[in-house]
């Protein structure tokens, strides 16, 4: 029975995909680790480390196995690891004859180290398909909303104005990154394992016999051929989870953002209205945001599993004692609640309900505090930066306590060094938060131009 929330009946679709937790199901693992050794066989008789047809026999007999599942799950009990108690079962369906050259040369880190592998290839390339549609989402609301203002916060607090496209461009440009870490990790992680039972290929002899069959067995899998044998440095396996780890960090960024801003006082954007989703149980107004949730919560597990794959490259000479079995946890966990997360936030994004006017009352709601920084600038100028500032601060502390019917520019109007410096119609236009956005729209039309080389 499921015990974890993403097999579960209740939680798995909160959490994952079907399509993503059939890549990591246990009888697909199994069916990789028997690819990779039918690989091994075709590749070893393409060298002629083992007869020539030897290969196709080992592979079509397996190909139509019928495999005792209850009997290779309790021998794996017994032996620690899948691989013998698997071999055993495929050296009987292959015969005498070819089945005496099922594994050969090889040990069992080389099989499952090469059928994580093959799963984690097949995991990226839905992550990939994932990114870049909620890269295309993103682009889409940062060129439609370019230009609109709203509130930029630091500390929670209002700091200056921004636009929703530029928070929308910012939040693409870190999954435009994480598109172009994707693509260059393949050829440094996604590594055909072979090395034998210390890693030297010593049971293939003394000469190149070793080297042209891990190549081989690379191309025939679709996977790189490393230059030396990595079973016992893991940077790879840690660099694809660090990788789902940050990607769960931009997220979950979202994801805050999201929260906050379709909290009721603000009500900027909700995710989209799906009836009774983020229902409460007895309170009947409530449409929580179900989707930011599970990704802040995704997030944090993917860092989580990141720190167990740091920890699974601590290993002890040339085979591990332990902490390889982290990364059991940490990889197929990591893939499905990535793939979970991501999903999530294209349904939120793809469907977003943005209220503008909501986005300019609250932009408006400080009383023009919210471009003190534009009057600073200006009267720096003619003053100096400090002077400037010691002012404008004065300025505006005497609005926060006039209260909500006194506005920055009424209090800086009656200043005489304020009105000696910068004529009213020009205060009144530095004192319009629309009016200082920087070079927001520009970064906006950056970001963009440069999506097109990834999409």
């Amino acid at each position: 029975m499921p015990v974890s929330a993403i097999d579960s009946l209740l939680f798995k679709n909160l959490f994952g995909t079907a399509e993503i937790r059939a890549v990591f199901e246990d009888k697909a693992y199994i069916q990789r680790c028997i690819d990779v050794e039918t690989a091994l066989a075709r590749a070893q008789a393409k060298v002629g480390i083992i007869p020539e047809q030897t290969g196709a026999k080992i592979t079509n007999a397996c190909s139509s196995v019928k495999l005792d599942y209850d009997k290779l799950s309790d021998e794996t009990e017994v032996v620690g690891y899948p691989i013998l108690p698997l071999v055993r079962q495929l050296t009987t369906a292959c015969g005498d004859d070819a089945g005496k050259y099922v594994h050969w040369g090889a040990t069992t880190q080389d099989i499952q180290d090469t059928a994580t592998v093959l799963q984690m290839k097949a995991g990226l390339e839905i992550v990939e398909q994932k990114l870049r549609s909620i890269a295309t989402i993103l682009g889409d609301l940062a060129k439609r909303y370019r230009d609109t203002p709203m509130a930029g916060r630091t500390h929670l607090q209002h700091a200056l104005p921004v636009t929703f496209g530029y928070k929308c461009a910012v939040y693409l440009s870190s999954f435009q990154r994480h598109l172009e870490r994707l693509q260059q990790l393949k050829p440094r992680c996604l590594l055909v394992q072979f090395g034998g039972a210390a890693g030297t290929l010593a049971s293939l002899g003394s000469g190149d016999e070793g080297l042209l069959v891990r190549e081989a067995l690379a191309n025939e899998l679709g996977l790189h051929n490393p230059i030396i044998t990595w079973h016992t440095a893991r940077d790879g396996i840690a660099e694809v989870i660090n990788l789902l780890a940050m990607i769960g960090g931009s997220l979950g960024k979202l994801a805050m953002d999201l929260m906050f801003m379709s909290s009721n006082e603000l009500s900027e954007v909700s995710e989209p209205f799906v009836p009774h989703r983020g229902a409460s149980s007895t309170m009947p107004q409530k449409r929580n945001p179900i989707s930011s949730e599970v990704i802040l919560a995704a997030s944090k597990i993917l860092r989580a599993n990141a720190g167990l794959c740091l920890d699974a490259m601590i290993t002890d000479f040339e085979r591990a004692s332990g902490p390889w079995h982290l990364e059991w946890f940490a990889v197929p966990e990591s893939f499905v609640v990535v793939v979970g997360a991501l999903s999530q936030a294209d349904f939120a994004l793809s469907g977003l309900v943005v209220n503008t006017e909501a986005m300019k009352r609250n932009l408006e709601s400080t009383r023009g505090l919210i471009v003190a920084e534009a009057v600073m600038m200006e009267l720096a100028g003619h003053i100096g930066r400090q002077q400037a500032h010691d002012l404008v601060y004065e300025a505006c502390k005497t609005t926060i306590e006039a209260g909500e019917s006194t506005s920055l520019f009424d209090v800086l109007i009656q200043d005489e060094q304020v009105k000696s410096v910068v004529e009213e119609v020009k205060l009144a236009e530095l004192c319009k938060p629309s009016n200082y956005l920087g070079a927001a729209g520009k970064m906006v039309d950056e970001v963009l131009a440069s999506r097109q080389s990834l999409l």
